[in-house]
């Protein structure tokens, strides 16, 4: 195994992404538990070997804890003694660290460079000035760079992953932390649980463990039923494992081959546990492994690939073009020092110095606008995505819905009113201690709580048999009295038929029949017509022979009867369909509901269902087949996690920008393959963390606004580029042609780089620009090749009216011999500076520019500010400084023929490129 490969991707998974997303994309043969061991220090290791074989009671009291958990003031002693939970290469880089990130870019270093032969060549007001615009650009990145990372931190602070606790002693204890969600169930014992941010756990905390939970730290189980953990994060294996209370295989000096241990950055697939904290922070198996690979540059994101493909397409030019430059100079000249410093300060002035500074403080700026309008960015790059997004996956319930479930009916099996369902439900949904859903919300909170609430106090639990998503159906087995046991079961109507023998119908326990299950079927059908999500209750008894159950004990059950949901659908959901369609993206909806639940609620909302495909069907379709139903499919249903995965990832792979939103542990795999997963504040744990953004509100509208900002963002990205690369351009060739026919420079390299910091001066406000409508019509994406042709086009549109400045020069003012050369080079500072910086104004949108779209006040203002620098500096008392000097009245009335013909020119190449190869 390559160990420097593995150390790159876990470091980009560590800085990029959150617990779990990147390790499961490296894939299997990558993450090997024998290559992992050898990463983590032995000590780790056999610490979790030796609490994995240490019985519970003793590792209790190793750990100074308790089943009931440690009290608050125990756990902040722990805490001020090892410190916080959290790995060492997610804490903030130090100013230091961070200033010298923001200057080693190859292009600061090329500045330093031609600063340093300045220096030695005696020229200190060149160094100097290249100094001063190696400082301007790495403090502006640092400065902002600082700011965002700030405010991101301020914005994931709202967005923080919790575990269930146990807490021990009174519930006044003043050490104990405000909890944000208390559990007084009867089966505390004197102990209660609460929610607590990851970061808040120490070792010796006994945590509960449910479906959907990330794995908070490295834990000992204490007790397990049908627990199965997803390890793709450690191993790569595709499958989950089940774990248990103690160790079952043989002895194992690896720890990823524990049964009873669980690691930071795995998570619950099914089941539920109680373990207790072994290790947090850096002394988790993950975060030892993390330190390892401190040094390990982060691997570049799919958005950093776009824009370093951008950044290579004109340092590739500055390659070729400054050498020619040089030798032509050289030759001409004959002074190759001067030719040497020319050729540098060329590269100079071709290097997009701005570009790094530009795109972080752009980012930064959607980043914080996005925020107002309720959206958090965990990954800066997300944005990007979402502006280029053109394909939206997201499930029916909260989306479409208003994610407010109501108990609507309880009835027979054959749509008769009847409470026996009512009360059979509630008790499964109260004793259940897995995942509480909107269904489990729905009925316990239903109007006839007290009377269920004193029908569950007489009732004991014996065990659980916990949900997931390939039963859809999860049971829970009670005692009224010691003489019998009562399994009850709630979940999907099929498989909760697939599991009864008889029904209840009226008073009598009737066989099932195919009659009697084309009824049944007949019933749930009216009642999915409606719009209402319908859950099967069944029950059997059974002999108190035995205090634990398994699924094999889901059989032979008695159907008693249906209880049948309403979510209706939101108000805004309609307009913001409406919208989200306007603007070049389509919605499909992937859910694991009924399809003519989905058909109705679609309906209401005005989504015109093109098609519908279930999961059942998918599964015989291979990626091909699959690939051409996507196209004329509108609606997916009765679809599991896997089907979700596949049907994002195969539309990825037909080039579809595709974003997938979801907030259950079940949306999990579809948001890791999706370009740009999208959950809530109110999601499961695994969801948050595979996801890019967070919403704070579960709405499409909401979405919608983030769309728009999206593209906002890398329209404003757009337009620096293209400035820069067709504003070089043109330089490069107008100094061609200068130094191929003149006695002299056409401009000092002084002069070159003064120009250059002014002109990046400008774009400064860019991030703040308005942008046209017509660039937020549509999805936008990275095209290098559109940015080449682009340059091609528009560069030499400057040199035309370059190459008029200088016969301008030469003729009209006679700046025609190397003792006048002053004139000329003061002539051509002033003109390529307030053309270049009209640029910024006429490239920015393809109308007409100052009429049709006018650029915000602060790119307005500082144009305006640059242009009136550029204009003085000849004239005043710093001229003979920067070795230029006054020009004449008349000069100003030809550079304003000039700029007003070079403007109408620009215009015109613009319509005649818009019509030929479309504006962006």
């Amino acid at each position: 195994m390559n160990l420097d490969l593995l150390k790159a991707a876990f470091v980009g998974f560590i800085r990029a992404r959150g617990i779990e997303h990147h390790f499961r994309r490296l894939g299997r043969d990558m993450f090997r538990s024998a290559a992992l061991a050898r990463e983590v220090p032995q000590t780790i290791a056999q610490s979790l070997v030796c609490a994995s074989q240490t019985k519970p009671d003793a590792l209790l009291r190793q750990l100074g804890t308790r089943p009931g958990g440690l009290t608050g003031q125990e756990a902040d002693t722990i805490r001020a003694a090892v410190g916080p939970h959290a790995v060492g290469h997610e804490k903030r880089l130090t100013w230091r660290v961070h200033l010298w990130h923001c200057y080693k870019n190859p292009f600061n270093l090329l500045l330093t460079a031609l600063a340093a032969v300045s220096y030695f060549t005696e020229d200190m007001k060149a160094a100097m000035v290249i100094g001063a615009m190696v400082l301007s650009s790495t403090l502006m990145r640092f400065i902002q760079e600082s700011r965002s990372n700030g405010a991101a931190d301020k914005l994931k602070e709202m967005v923080s992953n919790t575990a269930t606790v146990s807490r021990c002693g009174a519930a006044q204890d003043s050490a104990e932390p405000a909890p944000r969600h208390a559990d007084a169930s009867p089966h505390s014992r004197g102990s209660r649980r609460i929610e607590l941010p990851i970061e808040e756990l120490v070792p010796g905390d006994i945590v509960q463990l449910s479906a959907g939970d990330m794995i908070p730290a490295d834990l000992r189980l204490l007790s397990a039923k049908d627990l199965f953990v997803s390890q793709a994060a450690m191993t790569g294996e595709s499958l989950p494992v089940e774990k248990f209370a103690e160790h079952r295989g043989s002895a194992a000096g690896n720890p990823l081959e524990l049964d009873n241990v669980c690691f930071m950055g795995t998570n619950v697939i099914s089941g539920a546990a109680a373990a207790v904290v072994l290790t947090t922070g850096n002394r988790t198996y993950f975060g030892a492994l993390a330190e390892r690979v401190t040094a390990t540059d982060r691997t570049p994101t799919a958005f950093q690939c776009g824009v370093n493909q951008v950044s290579w397409l004109l340092i590739r030019f500055m390659l070729v073009m400054t050498p020619i430059v040089f030798f032509i100079n050289g030759f001409t000249k004959g002074d190759w020092i001067e030719a040497f410093l020319f050729g540098l300060s060329i590269a100079v002035g071709l290097t997009p110095e701005m570009l790094p500074m530009i795109v972080t403080s752009t980012l930064a700026k959607g980043a914080v606008a996005l925020s107002r309008k309720k959206v958090i960015v965990k990954r800066l790059d997300a944005i990007q995505n979402l502006g280029a997004m053109d394909m939206l996956c997201t499930d029916k319930t909260g989306t479409l819905t208003q994610d407010k479930i109501f108990l609507e009916r309880h009835t027979g099996i054959l749509g008769a009113p009847n409470d026996e369902v009512l009360q059979y439900a509630y008790l499964n949904s109260y004793y259940q201690s897995g995942l509480k859903n909107l269904l489990d919300t729905a009925v316990l909170e239903h109007a006839e709580l007290q009377r269920e609430m004193a029908l569950a106090s007489a009732y004991r639990k014996v065990d659980e048999i916990p949900f997931d998503f390939q039963r859809r159906r999860m049971s829970v087995v009670l005692s009224e009295r010691e003489d019998h046991h009562e399994l009850i079961c709630k979940g999907a109507v099929e498989e909760i038929v697939s599991v009864c023998t008889h029904a209840r119908n009226g008073g009598a326990i009737v066989p099932f029949t195919p009659q009697l299950l084309a009824e049944i079927g007949a019933t749930t059908a009216s009642l999915n017509a409606e719009g209402l999500r319908v859950v099967a209750v069944a029950a059997k008894d059974l002999p108190p022979t035995k205090e634990t159950y398994g699924v094999a004990d889901e059989s032979g059950l008695v159907l008693i009867g249906y209880i049948a949901f309403l979510d209706p659908p939101k108000e805004s959901t309609a307009p913001a369909l409406a919208a989200l369609r306007a603007h070049g993206v389509t919605v499909k909806i992937l859910t694991g509901d009924n399809e003519l639940v989905s058909a109705k609620i679609c309906r209401e909302v005005g989504l015109e269902i093109q098609g519908m495909l279930l999961g059942a069907q998918l599964e015989k379709m291979s990626d091909a087949e699959l690939a051409l139903a996507l196209e004329k499919t509108t609606v997916f249903a009765k679809l599991s996690p896997a089907h979700k995965e596949r049907i994002v990832r195969v539309l990825h792979d037909e080039g579809h920008v595709v974003g997938f939103m979801g907030d259950g542990i079940n949306d999990a795999p579809a948001l890791r393959a999706a370009d740009v997963g999208i959950s809530v504040d109110t999601a499961v744990d695994i969801a948050k963390e595979a996801a890019d953004l967070i919403l704070l509100e579960k709405s499409l509208m909401v979405l919608e606004a983030g769309v728009l900002e999206g593209r906002k963002t890398f329209a404003n990205m757009l337009k620096y580029i293209k400035m820069t690369a067709s504003s070089n351009f043109g330089n490069v060739l107008s100094v061609l042609v200068a130094s191929a026919f003149l006695p002299f420079l056409p401009m000092l390299p002084l002069h070159l780089l003064v120009q250059n910091l002014l002109y990046d001066a400008s774009q400064i406000p860019i991030p703040f620009d308005h942008v046209d409508k017509e660039f937020i019509e549509k999805p936008q994406r990275w095209n290098p090749g559109d940015i080449g042709r682009f340059m091609v086009f528009f560069g030499p549109v400057s040199s035309v009216f370059d190459i008029s400045t200088f016969a301008l020069m030469w003729y009209v003012f006679g700046a025609n011999s190397p003792d006048r050369q002053t004139l000329f080079q003061s002539g051509w500072f002033i003109e390529g500076l307030l053309s270049q910086t009209l640029i910024v104004h006429m490239i920015r949108t393809r109308r007409i520019a100052f009429l049709q779209s006018r650029a915000s006040w602060p790119l307005m203002g500082m144009t305006l500010v640059i242009m009136a620098i550029g204009i003085i500096v000849p004239m005043s008392p710093l001229a003979s400084y920067f070795k230029l000097q006054a020009l004449p009245p008349g000069y100003f009335a030809w550079l304003l023929a000039i700029l007003i013909a070079y403007g109408a020119l620009i215009q015109a190449m613009k319509n005649c490129y818009t019509r030929r190869y479309g504006w962006q």
